[in-house]
């Protein structure tokens, strides 16, 4: 076995497939198989990129989100959809009030994270093994990803963060 190094090189190929992607995201998986038991990912995303507010319930995972690249926004929400905490995900060039370079979200908690820059890579971690055909908990109150208004969320939200 071998040491891997990931390069910002790769962060800019990472960041060419996002833009290409219907998603405007894309991963580059650290972890070697579904089965392992602790999963890490970068994924890049575009400024376009909705990620559908989620929970990780129904198999309580705690998540790390860790900023890679870039400036994110991360949305906590209680069970209704409202908004009830504001992160900033960064790395130290984004140094300011309130930026932090790591997020830890326990299992359970509604949440999305959003590009606020251009070159946002997010490195994430949660435990294994990862199911694909396992249960989604995506909240109802939000919209599904890809149609119009998740699209006008995304650009409300990205507005909290002025």
């Amino acid at each position: 076995m071998t040491a891997r190094s990931f390069t910002f090189d790769q962060f800019v190929d990472l960041h060419g497939q996002a833009k290409a992607s219907p998603r405007q995201r894309q991963h580059l998986n650290i972890h070697a198989s579904h089965e392992a038991p602790f999963q890490r990912l970068f994924i890049a995303f575009g400024l376009d990129s909705y990620v559908r507010p989620h929970r990780h319930h129904l198999v309580p995972k705690d998540e790390t989100l860790i900023a890679a690249q870039g400036l994110l926004g991360v949305l906590v929400f209680d069970d209704a959809g409202q908004v009830v905490q504001k992160l900033k995900l960064g790395t130290e060039r984004h140094a300011a009030p309130g930026v932090g370079p790591v997020v830890d979200m326990p299992a359970g908690t509604w949440h999305t994270v959003l590009a606020l820059t251009s070159d946002a890579v997010l490195l994430e971690g949660k435990a294994g093994p990862f199911d694909p055909l396992g249960p989604r908990e995506f909240a109802e109150w939000a919209p599904e990803e890809g149609t119009a208004e998740a699209l006008v969320l995304l650009r409300e939200w990205r507005g909290l963060f002025g």
